[in-house]
């Protein structure tokens, strides 16, 4: 098996002739076939430069592979879903100010905002202006700042409801063809590059195991599982529809006579909290958990930042885990939990 991950090199395991693709290039691919790919292989990575909102993926060289990767669908629906997940503009933006770039310049910031501001409180002491009080400055400053870094790089590795689970709607489409989505960004000089992971996986045996674990947590832990699951929710901005009696207050209130004057009427909005994993049967539950994990599992798969694993998965080699051991450790773990509210 070999992907490439964002530090630009290539990860063998296995010979040569077991390699289904290998990337050489941001914008040059090359492409080889294996007859039955691994869980968890790389098999096309599309790239775009986000600095620059006139540039996109490239559709039409997607479509082109997919069908020769013998995945037969119509390319106008997964072209919007795609669009409507991740290439609305708010969430390029989202992207970019989430990215490594952005926030290895915001901890340069940071670094010498805090050096600044301990050293001139040290100049207020007596032993401030002694060479050693620099050094201690120094040290403290960076000391902060690598928390901080390590603090960021701690959440990347949690699930994004802002980019993740926005491409659920792209999965549950792809899961069905044994494709999963992910994206992720890397640093090609002063350039934010982003990169849409297309990986092989086949979802049969991960949804049996995973609907045999809710089952039994459903029979032991139910209570604990219901509170795993109800963090799995999103805020969402929804118009209040108002009452039929209001509105024919509101009319008779108004005036006859009009003054020329065009009053148009916010609408009222309120936040609701949607659930993104309602009460049903274990099987669809835990088709809606791989739908939804997919983004945030491929994410950290193609980057090395999975958990190491002691027990065999679906996937190869076997110290990495499968999509279902990944949701069993990270959303209905009662130890632990990786939903942050983003």
């Amino acid at each position: 098996m070999a992907y490439k991950s964002q530090a630009g090199g290539i990860e063998k395991n296995g010979s040569l002739s077991s390699i289904f693709y290998c990337k050489s290039d941001l914008k040059a691919g090359s492409l080889q076939w294996a007859k039955d790919p691994p869980n968890g292989q790389v098999l096309m990575v599309l790239s775009m430069d986000n600095n620059c909102s006139a540039t996109s993926f490239d559709m039409e060289l997607c479509a082109e592979k997919l069908k020769s990767l013998g995945v037969q669908v119509a390319a106008d629906e997964w072209r919007r879903l795609i669009q409507e997940a991740i290439l609305k503009p708010e969430v390029r933006r989202y992207m970019f100010y989430n990215s490594r770039a952005f926030q290895i310049a915001i901890a340069v910031i940071f670094y010498m905002s805090l050096w600044t501001n301990i050293y001139s409180t040290v100049q207020l002491c007596s032993f401030g202006r002694y060479w050693e009080a620099s050094v201690l400055v120094t040290l403290a400053a960076v000391a902060i700042t690598v928390v901080v870094i390590l603090v960021l790089d701690w959440r990347q590795r949690k699930i994004n409801m802002n980019t993740d689970v926005r491409l659920a709607a792209v999965n549950e489409f792809f899961i069905k063809h044994s494709l999963i989505l992910g994206i992720t960004d890397v640093l090609d000089g002063p350039h934010s590059i982003l990169q849409l992971w297309f990986v092989h996986f086949s979802p049969e045996r991960c949804l049996q195991s995973l609907s045999a674990h809710l089952e039994e947590l459903r029979q032991t832990r139910e209570l604990s599982l219901r509170h795993s699951l109800d963090q799995l929710c999103v805020v969402m901005e929804v118009a209040v529809q108002p009452e039929p009696a209001a509105e024919e207050a509101s009319c008779e209130e108004s005036p006859l006579l009009s003054n020329g004057v065009n009053f148009k009427k916010e609408p009222v909005m309120c936040n609701q909290l949607l659930r993104l994993i309602p009460e049903g049967p274990p099987e669809v539950m835990a088709q809606q958990l791989l739908v939804i994990f997919s983004g945030c599992y491929v994410r950290l798969l193609v980057s090395g930042r999975l958990p190491p694993t002691t027990a065999a998965g679906h996937v190869e080699p076997s110290s990495v885990p499968c999509l279902c051991q990944f949701i069993q450790s990270a959303a209905l773990s009662t130890q632990q939990c990786c939903l942050p509210g983003r």
